[in-house]
Order: C-alpha cells, then structure tokens, then sequence
C-alpha cells in the first residue's frame, strides 16, 4: 500500500556527496514504488562549502519536483571557512528554517530523518507527535562521535557530554533506528533501545559496463587515486609524506574531490608536480574514473574507528583495483581487508607502505587476484537491487 512518507535531510541532489548520493537514490526509488515522497532539505552546497550557483539565486524557501519527488527546501547559512561556532550556526539555520517546511509537508506515515544532522530527527520528531507518524532515523555518520575522536571536544568537552546526552533521548524516541555497517550498528545498540536495522550503501551495474580510461587518469606512469571527500577525517600528513617519498618517475597521485581543506591540500602538493588535483566529476563518470586508477588509496587520521564508514571504499572495491588504506586496526575497513585481501593495509605512515606498495606494483598477477577479491566482496554485500529490496519490505511493514 501506498505511503506518504517525508524523508528529511540536508544533503540532496544535485549534492557532489556521498550522503545526498544515498537520500536521492533512497527517495527516488521510494517513490517508484507508489510512494508519495517528499523531501525537506537544504539548498546544494557540500563539499565545496558553498551554495551552487543554479541555487544562489532561488529564493529562501524553494519548492521543486525532480524524478517524481516533492523536495522543500530551505536556504542555511554556508561559512566559506567552517569553524566550530560556524557549523553550530550552519546546523541552526538548517533546523528552524526547516521547521517552516514542516507544515508543508503534509501528514506523513512514516517520516524517514537522515543523520548528519542530528537535529533532523528534532524535525521528524514533530512531525511524529503532530500526525502520529513512524519514524525512522538513519545514520550516514555520528557525527558527535566523529568530532569525539578527532580531537574536537578537548575544549568543548562538556558541550559534547550534553549533546551525547540529547543525541541518546532523540534516537530513543524513534521507531527504528539504521546504519550502514555492523560496527557502527554495535554503538547505535549502546546508544539507543529502539529497534535497530542495517541499511549499508551500496554499489550498483555501472562498474560492470565501464571501460573508458578517464581523462584523467591517461598517465604512463602508475596511476594512484584517491577520489572523495578532501576533510578532516582523512590523514593528509600521511598523505603529504607519502607523496614527498614516492617516486615522482614511476608513479602519478592522482586527487579528486573538494571539501573543507581542498585549499589547504592544493597549496601543500605545489612542490610535488607529480601530484594533481581535480574537483569531483559528474555521478556518470565516477566508475570510470576509479576503474582508470591502478591503485587506490585512503589515508584515515588515528582513531576514526567506527563513527563512520567511508562510503568511498565500496566504489574503490568495485573498480576491480586493489587499495592501499591505513587505519585503525579496530576499524570495519581493517575487518573487510581481513576478510577477502582487496589490497594492503597499514595503522600508521611509515617507511614500510611505500616499500609494499613498490613490490605490489611489480606483481601484476596479485594486483588482479586483489581486485577480483574486491569487487566480488562488495557484489556479494552491497548489491543496489538486493539492500533496496529489503528496505522497500521493512517499509511495507511499518
């Protein structure tokens, strides 16, 4: 039977984001089957921090309809130079110019709030009390457990205990409470009693059909690549330090995205000519651009554990190109290369990464066993049609 189901979110087409990737696809798919959908979001900004320019001039409150569903959109105030006070005023601007949005969206059966933010379950939350709806809390990212372990809390730290604390009584207010990998399903059980459900990312058919060498990736040198988010999750010292030591005759780096410290990072690899930056390409390109690479790389600061699962990973899988990671060794990643071997991972930077890195290369043999092992993992476990399918039935049943 058809639902009226409101998903709230403030990442959304036509986002560059792995979030707003994941909410358009959930929300379009939704309304392929007979739902009416709507969507209450914020106007596209992330990763470059800024407001995309076809949206600059839209109003404040902007209505539009794409791909059959009804999206309300609300303008939130961007900071060029996201700072701790900005992003609270960023997330604030977000939340009560949202609640305008809230009366216009009709009377849900299900309100569906995607975390980041976490004050988009506030907003399904009211809607829940107004119309006696369901809710359902989706979690892309605790992002309180994020800035906990990058260190952010150190002057902030009882700011963080009470919005742990209200992070706790919110997600206990929910129906059903999701995530997209086990060990984060773990610490959602230790923070909320309501009923929990994996719901991962996913990959779909497009890796299978790619076979053009992405015009960026045309080098006759070793092709290394890292494509996502340029933020402060990811090692960038490491990764200075490895593009300072490795061999600027044999080997391309190859660096594609935007995000919070992209002028940072650009202004750093100006004396490696060896290493290039490029903003993110158009959804369509992205298998092709990962299948171009030789190897990929992903570099994440110490102690990022669990509070995330870096969605970039699945697609570097998919490409049948082995990885090079370093992580925490209590981390999902560290688990998956344990798992199947879909190329070399490390815990810290050291003199070691680069010397794997040449043996692997000179193996053409393992490099393909290692990338045949990744793709078949990732096509077994996160299949598009498969996790969709299980979500449009749990759907049914609430």
């Amino acid at each position: 039977m058809a639902k009226n189901i409101t998903v709230i979110g403030i990442n959304y087409y036509p986002e560059d984001s792995a979030i707003g990737l994941y909410t358009t696809q959930k929300a379009e798919a939704l309304a392929s089957k007979g739902h009416n959908v709507t969507v209450i979001t914020g106007f596209p900004y992330y990763p470059a921090w800024k407001i995309k320019d076809e949206y600059k001039k839209k109003p404040y409150l902007y209505n539009e309809k794409i791909n059959g569903v009804r999206i309300l959109r609300c303008r939130q105030y961007v900071p060029q130079a996201p700072t701790f006070l900005k992003r609270i005023i960023h997330v604030i601007s977000f939340t009560f110019g949202n609640f305008i949005n809230l009366f216009k969206s009709g009377k849900p059966d299900l309100v569906i709030s995607i975390v980041p933010f976490t004050t988009s379950i506030l907003l399904g939350l009211f809607l829940k009390i107004r119309y006696r709806s369901k809710l359902w809390v989706h979690i892309q990212d605790f992002e309180f457990d994020i800035a906990k372990q990058s260190g952010l809390n150190s002057k902030n730290s009882i700011i963080f205990k009470i919005l742990m604390i209200i992070e706790k009584k919110l997600l206990n207010k929910a129906d059903i409470v999701s995530t997209i990998s086990q060990s984060m399903i773990k610490i959602l059980k230790q923070k909320s009693y309501s009923e929990t459900y994996f719901l991962p990312n996913w990959i779909d058919d497009s890796y299978k059909i790619s076979t053009d060498t992405h015009r960026y990736l045309r080098s006759k040198k070793v092709k290394v690549l890292y494509s996502g988010n340029i933020g402060e999750k990811q090692d960038w010292n490491a990764f200075l330090k490895f593009s300072k030591e490795i061999s600027a005759e044999k080997y391309e780096i190859i660096v594609v995205g935007d995000g919070a410290k992209r002028n940072w990072l650009v202004d750093n690899i100006k004396p490696f000519p060896h290493v290039k930056h490029f903003l993110p390409v158009p959804l369509n390109e992205l298998p092709s651009l990962l299948k171009s690479a030789d190897i990929h790389i992903l570099f994440q600061k110490a102690g990022v554990i669990d509070a995330v699962m870096p969605s970039k990973i699945l697609g570097m899988m998919a490409s049948s190109k082995p990885s090079l990671v370093i992580g925490d060794l209590n981390s999902e990643i560290k688990t998956i290369f344990d798992y199947c071997s879909p190329g070399i991972f490390f815990d810290t930077y050291s003199d070691q990464v680069i010397l794997e890195l040449d043996k692997l290369i000179g193996n053409f043999s393992k490099m393909a066993e290692m990338g045949k092992s990744a793709n078949k993992y990732v096509v077994a476990n996160f299949s598009k049609n498969n996790i969709l399918s299980r979500f449009f039935k749990k759907i049914d049943l609430l």
